[in-house]
């Protein structure tokens, strides 16, 4: 069934002279393409929230059902996330990530017709499944056109696509509602614009650099991983990748368990922005939308940051900075919670996304980090796994359903016990993937 997707086969090597110039005109052809096309699965994943509130005035769901209907795309995404990330360690991501982009589209514009539980809770599923087709391809790729020495900034950079992505998804949702006359182009448009985007990922995106007769980022950038394998360049076995580099490695298992509770705070505090906010605080929909922006554009300086400090500062040990990000978190949420200014909300909502992006992003950079780049997508996959099965899953069904009985107090307890519960399972990775000490056993 894949067999379409199968990596491109390498080519003759073009000569030396040329290798330099086309090898950064082909990175940043690379990296756009992937950049462009994630922050596109981003108008169609979050657009959902925003559609929520005319959800519940049109059919009377409750906060558990659209709970329970939110989780599905948490479970499907990341039972994907896991599946498609082997798949896609054996694939082009050219074409795989193209395909997952225009079905999770074609899915959205099936969103509008939707009037039942069943329905809804269906085509969630079907859409979450399609999305797991984005981030491994795309990890696929960083693994085989970026070095280890640069992959924490270059990662902190494209994560951001995800950030720029979610803060679009209130213009692109309320653009839709004004042209289609209806809260269901908030589904309509966000689709037809990444079913356009999918194309163009289709047409751009390039699978290795051998495929384009280049040498292997390893070769170029002379920067080889500590990880040792006998070929970097040899396609793993599914057997071998989750036998050998996944299941038993004790760090992939800590990470993926913190993973579990970051975005548990992610999507707790993210998924819910729109509905407490005018519940509770008294904001309209647009104001409710503006705050919405605000957690992912703070984002995106936040995550390069801590990408920088991660490599720059602690030499490739991502634990300290996303222990330091989950403290600053428990901050901004609890003046989240108790603040009635319009003002310390919006600053408090933008911090917890100016922080909560970057033990995100330094997990996904870490299972990477502990992998050959033949492995990428699974080891990124596993971690997504815990991350949406457990904790997006939670932040949908268990906050709704814990607010429905003990009110926002309640689910508020539950996302700062969260907090610190990832902090002492990224604690257990923290001098992992030293290069300050691998810079020292090479001069020695």
């Amino acid at each position: 069934m894949f067999e379409i997707f199968k990596p491109a086969p390498a080519i003759e090597r073009m000569a030396e002279s040329e290798i330099d110039s086309e090898y950064k005109k082909h990175r940043a052809q690379v990296f756009l393409s992937i950049f462009i096309g994630y922050a596109a699965y981003y108008f169609i994943r979050k657009n959902f929230n925003m559609a929520v509130p005319y959800l519940i005035e049109t059919y009377g769901f409750t906060k558990t059902q659209i709970g329970l209907v939110g989780s599905a795309l948490g479970l499907s995404y990341g039972i994907s996330k896991f599946i498609m990330g082997n798949i896609s360690d054996r694939c082009n991501p050219r074409y795989f990530m193209s395909a997952g982009l225009i079905l999770s589209g074609i899915v959205n514009l099936l969103f509008g017709y939707a009037s039942s539980m069943t329905m809804l809770f269906v085509l969630m599923f079907l859409n979450g499944w399609f999305q797991g087709m984005g981030w491994p391809p795309c990890g696929r790729t960083m693994t085989h056109w970026f070095s280890d020495k640069e992959r924490g900034i270059k990662m902190s950079v494209w994560n951001v696509a995800h950030n720029i992505g979610g803060a679009l998804v209130p213009t692109l949702a309320l653009t839709g509602l004004t042209i289609f006359s209806t809260w269901r182009g908030m589904f309509y448009f966000p689709a037809i614009l990444s079913i356009i985007i999918g194309f163009g990922v289709l047409i751009f995106l390039r699978d290795t650099p051998q495929s384009v007769g280049l040498p292997p980022i390893e070769e170029y950038k002379n920067d080889y991983p500590s990880i040792k394998v006998d070929d970097r360049e040899r396609e793993l076995s599914s057997k071998e990748i989750l036998f050998k580099y996944v299941f038993n490695n004790k760090y992939i298992w800590y990470i993926a368990i913190a993973n579990i509770f970051v975005y548990l705070v992610r999507y707790g505090v993210m998924d819910w922005i729109p509905i407490y906010l005018k519940e509770v605080k008294g904001f309209n929909i647009k104001e409710a939308g503006v705050a919405f922006a605000l957690f992912e554009w703070a984002a995106i300086p936040g995550t390069i940051i801590v990408g920088w400090l991660s490599d720059k500062v602690f030499h490739g040990r991502r634990a300290p900075m996303g222990v330091i990000c989950m403290v600053g978190v428990i901050v901004a949420v609890f003046i989240y919670w108790k603040s009635d200014s319009v003002m310390a909300i919006n600053i408090a909502v933008a911090s917890v996304g100016a922080l909560i992006y970057g033990p995100v992003m330094l997990i996904g950079v870490a299972a990477l980090d502990y992998v050959p780049k033949k492995a990428a997508g699974t080891a990124a996959g596993f971690t997504g796994l815990f991350g949406y099965v457990g904790g997006a899953v939670l932040a949908n069904a268990a906050v709704g359903a814990v607010v429905d009985r003990m009110g926002w107090d309640g689910g508020f307890k539950f996302i700062l016990g969260s907090c610190v519960m990832a902090i002492i399972f990224l604690s257990l990775t923290w001098n992992t993937h030293d290069r300050s000490k691998e810079n020292i056993e090479q001069t020695a």
